[in-house]
């Protein structure tokens, strides 16, 4: 499928426990539509048999998120415009909308090219 690379604006910000495991999710507006960024499993219980104990990918997908957004408060995402590198199935990672700094999940939380 073809990628893109436009500009999106935060439209909101959340973070939730869905299905039992901490997620986080940006919703990003084009001119003609949207589409969410996120819904990893940033934490597992312990109560999950797939757990394996490992810690940080919430702090790290928050900070980064933050970072791309050029924002200090998490509450302040909404209304900022970013670069998204996305197809019409997924959003792959999100760019500031200056600096060349990009956050692909992915890469740096599980390692997949």
């Amino acid at each position: 499928m073809k990628r893109y690379i436009r500009n999106a604006i935060i439209e909101d910000a959340y973070i939730l426990i869905d299905h039992g495991a901490l997620s986080s999710w940006v919703m990003l507006n084009y001119e003609a539509g949207g589409q969410g960024f996120g819904g990893y499993a940033l934490y597992l219980p312990k109560t999950f048999t797939h757990n394996m104990g490992i810690q940080g990918y919430a702090g790290h997908f928050i900070y980064r998120t933050m970072e791309i957004a050029g924002v200090k408060k998490w509450n302040h995402l909404k209304g900022k415009t970013v670069r998204v590198d996305s197809d019409y199935s997924k959003v792959y990672g999100i760019g500031h909308i200056i600096k060349d700094i990009w956050f692909y999940p992915t890469k740096e939380l599980i390692n997949e090219a």
